[in-house]
């Protein structure tokens, strides 16, 4: 069958960001032998998105819905309607069956696919997409596909256990991020074991790690090199939540002859003696930690898997390894207060050679622990429509109280950013990409 899959994804804010995602459905349905194309609405207008489907005439056409909103509560963006309007125009373009999928539909699937109205939806990893084509190709039930959703029925994800197959090749798409920052990314594996209240990739991959052969990511890293990538950014939820297989995988990367820089998602755990400097060794330049808070109550309050003598420790564990750092803050959350805000910015005064990103309050998603609390505190009944972003706050202050306390600390600062930094930011990342810059560049912040 000749199956297209859409990435509609153009959000640049802060940077544009590859859709990974699609090259894996792709090489799960090549596996079957398929025909496959990528579109990515980053480099397609829908005049030129027309022609395609009228000259390739998919069968099958695929859409990949990554976020649902920016969840930044001072700036909010919403992203169904876009995507409603792009299948209601597919509908006069082609006579294909589509499907819909992502991290973003995975999360409030049912309300998305009754809003934008799909043929059918696919819950979880990609992969089952394959599954779902099989079976509309040979006119087979598709009743028992794990997190299959149609309009009468819904069938609960499971996560993927067979093959991954990454194609990175299809189609010219890549270029455009070459292009623009350099920037690829790749997954060392999936299932994220951390108990993080606000979370939903528990939900998106399951609660198990599940990984990949430090030789293959390796190989997939060396691919992206070859293929003009400058720069790698590890999408793992934390990188090192399996600290082993983390280091495994920056070992093989150096064995490999990876020569580019890459960064991740780490969170600020306890760590092993010089484990910075053995990444330092391999070719890790940037540092993204998911601390959130520097107040121990609320670390507890977010389960979070450390504490703020943790923060301090990895913070300089890093330093000393000479590695761009970079900590993103959650305020706002279940008991948050003036005395627990205090603490945190005390101690962001003290985290030095970095940059500060500051978040306030918290997006809340079904299937997560914060929901749970949303709704026994009687803040979201079960009728609620979380479609549309719904933010958590703290009884005790405001998320605008917070905001201003944030900004009124950070002064003249220009390493705190209240935000992702907005379409202003998103414009200075642009041109210095222009200027050939590669990489998130928030390092040109660091103070």
């Amino acid at each position: 069958m000749k199956i297209l899959l859409i990435s509609p994804n153009t959000h640049v804010v802060p940077y544009p960001v590859y859709p990974l995602g699609l090259d894996y459905v792709a090489g799960a349905l090549l596996k079957d032998e398929h025909q496959v194309q990528i579109a990515d609405l980053n480099i397609l207008d829908q005049d030129s998105l027309a022609e395609l489907i009228k000259d390739f005439a998919p069968a099958i056409i695929g859409i990949s819905l990554r976020n649902v909103d920016n969840t930044e509560i001072g700036n909010p963006l919403f992203f169904i309607e876009k995507q409603k309007e792009l299948i209601a125009w597919l509908r006069t373009a082609s006579e294909a069956t589509i499907v819909c999928g992502g991290a973003g539909f995975t999360i409030l699937a049912r309300d998305i696919f009754n809003k934008i109205q799909p043929d059918y939806g696919i819950v979880g990893e990609g992969e089952r997409f394959a599954e779902l084509a099989h079976a509309l190709e040979h006119n087979l039930p598709v009743d028992s596909i794990p997190g299959l959703i149609t309009s009468s029925s819904s069938q609960a994800p499971v996560p993927w256990n067979g093959e991954q197959t990454r194609e990175s090749g299809l189609g010219s798409h890549t270029q455009f991020y070459i292009d623009h920052g350099g920037m690829l990314n790749l997954q060392s594996k999936r299932g994220c074991s951390f108990r993080c209240i606000y979370c939903p990739y528990p939900h998106i991959e399951g609660s198990k790690h599940r990984r990949v052969d430090a030789s293959i990511v390796a190989k997939t890293a060396l691919d992206l090199q070859e293929r003009g990538a400058k720069y790698i950014f590890l999408t793992d939820s934390a990188f090192n939540s399996d600290i082993q297989h983390s280091l495994q995988v920056a070992e093989a990367f150096q064995q490999a002859g990876l020569t580019i820089p890459w960064g991740g998602f780490f969170a600020p755990v306890k760590l092993p003696e010089n484990y910075f400097k053995t990444m330092k060794t391999c070719g890790l330049s940037h540092i993204e930690f998911g601390t959130e808070s520097l107040s121990d109550t609320m670390l507890k309050n977010y389960q979070k898997p450390f504490r703020k003598k943790d923060v301090f420790a990895t913070h300089q564990q890093a330093i000393d390894a000479d590695i761009h750092i970079a900590h993103y803050f959650l305020l706002g959350g279940p008991g948050e207060t003036v005395e627990t805000l205090n603490d945190t910015l005390d101690g962001v005064e003290q985290l030095q050679e970095t940059v500060h990103f500051f978040f306030t309050g918290m997006r809340i998603y079904p299937h997560t622990k914060l929901y749970d609390i949303a709704l026994a505190e009687g803040k979201i009944s079960k009728e609620s429509n979380l479609l549309e972003p719904f933010y958590y706050e703290s009884d005790a202050i405001t998320p605008a109280e917070i905001e201003a306390q944030v900004r009124q600390r950070s002064g003249q600062r220009i390493n705190w950013i209240v935000g992702s930094g907005g379409d202003a930011s998103a414009r200075t990342v642009s041109k210095m990409h222009g200027r050939g810059y590669t990489g998130p560049l928030w390092e040109f912040l660091v103070r």
